[in-house]
């Protein structure tokens, strides 16, 4: 079937859960409970194909002594959760959200295709103006204290260090400049942030090609969500995009782009509303938020759906939307503080869950990017290096707090560490039905092969109190990789420069300045070698092994950047 045929399709069967008002008319929980089940409708099953990938892994890793037993900790499927209630929109958010559906309309009109998409910004962004009228006038709730829960992983929970405003002062929302260009013949396209999107789709498609490779110049690539472009996206553009090249070059992914970048504009727009509300003491935001475990599910879900580009066969896969949410987990797990104190409504770490579910959902990243790490993750499907890609993207652009906010006094113990025996998981579920982590024995591969033997040397050599732990993660990373084949100097330069130098800033006394040293030069490497992740011979072995490090490696850096400390909303620097 053709993208025109399954976008029918798709708007037909949505039409059908759609009330009988408007949309943009509902107010924001009934919108909520909307788009909760337009998408358990939407949503496809785990395939057999999938099955069988998973299985065959588990199988391999079993056969290095691994059984899959342990303890078991289970995640509740988000979209089963009711939406928390919101108050209604404010006369200026009611006028907002009209501007947008004549936008919606529009395309809609043009391109009936993307019907189901439209839909779901028009309920994302109510809900959104909902959840912030209720942040500014609702009842503050209390921070659940981190010692309510004894389980493994809320006993390792680390305490943040402090940090203000001005400690965030190098994040930028164009990234860093590439030293070598990915695309010199588009200026538009030449940041790390860009080149991020158009690495991941070279890793998908070096054996099916989908033709996605090199077609950006109509999706969404061409409306960041940064103020610089925002600021042009309006109904004037859009009139224009619908009316001229579109309408000559039509595919889904050019409409589905237009109706991300309205979104992109309406959250930008309620987000800065609030926040002069606060600046100018109308209201007081408070550091928590509303936003409930299926609320923040539902609301980041369009925020990153269409960012990240799949063929249509895939877009509504269980597997590839568990993905995409743990992607946006994992960036607001390294962005927690930043956000809270530029008031970001859609940060996880601040929504009103249980210190618990948070940390679940943390795990969920690791057991993820573990998945990842495993050739079987990527047969069943075309979008599965996106886990990898986007914790190897924030560890080399300088522009995420990874390193920055991950170091921390000492090393805690790597002996019967729960993050170091998470078993690796797809967590396909998470939406849905739920999933189920597994704590137990992580296997371990015999030997070293060569070029991997190689990496062990050169850290022997010369960062002699780090290597028993390299060595170690190196054992554990090739137990689920099988023999790495990557470009060992490369690979060896980012290394020593990021995970290496984090783990030697921890051994050593605590100091913020050194920890800002690794992160500053974590975006000068990432510079320097990015490149080198675009090589078809090795960029996926060095991609997969980077990811392992970055994500997954005792003393686990994503983890180490959970903590959230509250502090005034003092910032106005909206880098979502």
């Amino acid at each position: 079937m053709t993208s025109q045929g399954v976008g029918a399709v798709q708007k037909a069967s949505a039409d059908s859960l759609l009330p009988a008002q408007p949309s943009a008319q509902l107010q924001p929980s009934e919108a909520g409970n909307t788009l909760a089940g337009l998408f358990v409708k939407r949503i496809n099953g785990t395939t057999e194909q999938y099955r069988r990938s998973q299985n065959a892994a588990q199988q391999r890793l079993d056969a290095l002594g691994s059984p899959h037993t342990g303890t078991t900790l289970h995640v509740e499927g988000a979209l089963q959760l009711a939406p928390r209630p919101f108050l209604p929109p404010d006369e200026e958010g009611y006028a907002r959200l009209k501007r947008l559906d004549t936008s919606l309309r529009m395309i809609e009109a043009a391109f009936p295709e993307v019907g189901t998409d439209a839909e779901i910004c028009r309920l994302t962004c109510t809900m959104l103006e909902g959840a912030w009228r209720s942040r500014a006038l609702g009842t503050p709730r209390q921070e659940e204290p981190a010692t309510a829960c004894a389980c493994p992983l809320c006993r390792r929970l680390p305490t943040p260090p402090a940090r203000t405003l001005g400690d965030y002062s190098w994040r930028q929302s164009a990234g860093r400049p590439l030293t070598v260009k990915a695309w010199p013949y588009r200026r538009e396209l030449d940041s790390v942030l860009t080149a991020g999107w158009i690495w991941v789709r070279q890793l998908n498609d070096l054996e099916r090609d989908l033709g996605l490779r090199h077609r950006f110049e109509d999706d969404i690539l061409v409306f960041h969500e940064y103020k610089r472009v925002i600021d042009t996206i309006d109904t004037t553009h859009v009139t224009q995009l619908v009316e001229g090249r579109l309408a000559e070059s039509f595919s889904t992914n050019s409409a589905r782009a237009l109706v991300c970048g309205l979104y992109a504009a309406h959250k930008r727009s309620v987000d800065e509303h609030w926040l002069q509300q606060h600046h100018a003491g109308s209201v007081t935001l408070p550091q928590t938020n509303p936003l409930s475990q299926s609320t923040y599910s539902a609301l980041q879900m369009l925020d990153c759906l269409f960012w990240h580009v799949s063929p249509d066969t895939e877009l509504w896969q269980e597997e590839h939307l568990a993905a995409l949410l743990l992607c946006r987990v994992i960036d607001d797990m390294a962005d927690v503080r930043v956000d809270s104190l530029t008031g970001e409504i859609s940060n996880f770490w601040l929504a009103d869950l249980p210190t618990h579910t948070k940390a679940l959902y943390a795990a969920c990243t690791i057991a993820l990017i573990k998945y990842g790490c495993m050739p079987e993750a990527h047969e069943p499907m075309w979008n599965t290096w996106l886990m990898s890609s986007t914790i190897v993207w924030m560890g080399l652009t300088g522009r995420h707090a990874l390193w920055f906010d991950g170091i921390t006094e000492g090393l805690p113990p790597a002996e019967d560490c729960p993050l170091c025996d998470l078993q690796p998981n797809p967590c396909t579920g998470i939406l849905t039905h739920g999933t189920t982590l597994t704590i137990g024995p992580r296997p371990t591969a015999p030997a070293l092969s060569s070029r991997t033997a190689e990496l062990s040397a050169l850290c022997r050599a010369q960062f002699p109190r780090t290597w028993a732990l390299f060595d170690a993660e190196l054992h554990a990373f090739e137990a689920l990789h099988g023999p790495w084949q990557g470009n060992t100097d490369s690979t060896w330069e980012i290394l020593r420069r990021t995970y290496v130098a984090a783990v030697e800033a921890s051994m050593d006394a605590p100091s913020p300045d050194r920890a800002r040293q690794v992160q500053q030069d974590a975006g000068a490497v990432g510079s320097e070698k990015f490149y080198t992740l675009y090589d078809p011979q090795t960029g996926r072995e060095d991609t997969a092994l980077l990811s392992y490090m970055f994500g997954c490696a005792h003393p686990h850096f994503i983890w180490n950047a959970t903590g959230h400390q509250p502090t005034t909303v003092t910032g106005d620097w909206l880098d979502g």
